[in-house]
């Protein structure tokens, strides 16, 4: 296969005129220029250059070749300056995937402050359940993703936590638990609680809040969406418990429920993943930064 350091090499040899000079241009010794050219040669079935003793000349095919070698490379350095150009700017084009229970109450927060540090960049945003954006992650459908943790992940996705989520037990105002200021795991023992179907990570993460408390689940009906969930407990059909996310980005507003606080409770850590390979972990560092400013905004 010709190689981008044998053109180098004819593009410099057609330059100088001499083999010495050609390895100084090329940072190699003259030995190995010599072989270079003569392994290319080889490879084409061609003479690019008659040599003597005391000079060298381009043959009319090494002349045309050498024509040809310098837009390869030339197209080549293009192609390695957009990336450069890609990097340096901060890339112009993301793809982050969100969960749902964090996606909707972060990112609206997080634009303002995105767009602000990266004007030029365009971020595509992508709404889906766990497993399939760590799909998406590692198959390189997406760039980054947000999702909440304990969850397992393959060895190939690298993490950064961003912070810690919280919850609240939201129940109908007529429930002896609602507005209190604080309840313990003890309070919610045996309780049924009504969760987000099977495959929302929040559905896991909600049972595991008091490692020692058992919850049961209600299994008559099981939400797509939190806002599904407020509105079947404001019903009296249950209680829930809610991530404080979203709450403070308003989830609840205008729904007439009795929250009362859990200090007590195992959060979920809201984090940031992407591939160990790819070459944007100090951006995607700085965008978890920002996204750390924007929930506490």
């Amino acid at each position: 296969m010709t190689t981008l350091r044998q053109l180098r090499f004819l593009t410099a040899l057609a330059e100088t005129r001499n083999f010495s000079r050609a390895a100084e241009l090329c940072h190699v010794t003259q030995s190995t220029l010599s072989n270079g050219l003569k392994e290319l040669e080889d490879r084409l079935g061609v003479q690019v250059a008659e040599r003597t003793k005391h000079s060298v000349m381009m043959t009319p095919v090494g002349e045309d070749l050498a024509d040809r070698a310098r837009d390869v490379l030339a197209r080549v350095k293009d192609f390695e300056d957009r990336a450069d150009r890609e990097i340096e700017a901060g890339t112009t084009q993301l793809r982050l995937g969100a969960i749902p229970t964090i996606g909707p109450f972060l990112m609206p927060r997080a634009m303002p402050l995105l767009r602000a540090a990266y004007p030029d960049m365009k971020l595509y945003l992508r709404e889906e359940l766990t497993d399939s954006l760590i799909a998406g992650l590692v198959d390189g459908r997406l760039d980054l993703i947000l999702i909440a943790l304990p969850y397992d992940l393959p060895p190939q996705i690298v993490t950064e936590e961003l912070f810690t989520d919280g919850y609240c037990l939201a129940v109908p105002l007529s429930h002896p638990l609602a507005n209190r200021n604080t309840l313990t795991g003890e309070d919610l023992s045996g309780r049924e609680l009504l969760l987000l179907e099977p495959g929302h990570c929040l559905q896991r993460h909600a049972l595991s809040s008091f490692p020692a408390i058992l919850f049961n689940e209600d299994r008559s009906f099981a939400a797509t969406s939190l806002p599904t969930l407020i509105a079947m407990v404001e019903e009296g059909l249950g209680i829930t418990l809610l991530p404080q996310l979203a709450l403070d980005a308003g989830v609840a507003k205008g729904h007439t429920l009795g929250l009362s606080g859990l200090p007590d409770a195992c959060p979920r850590r809201v984090t940031l993943a992407w591939r160990k390979s790819s070459a944007l972990s100090d951006l995607f560092s700085q965008i978890g930064a920002h996204l750390r400013d924007a929930s506490s905004m």
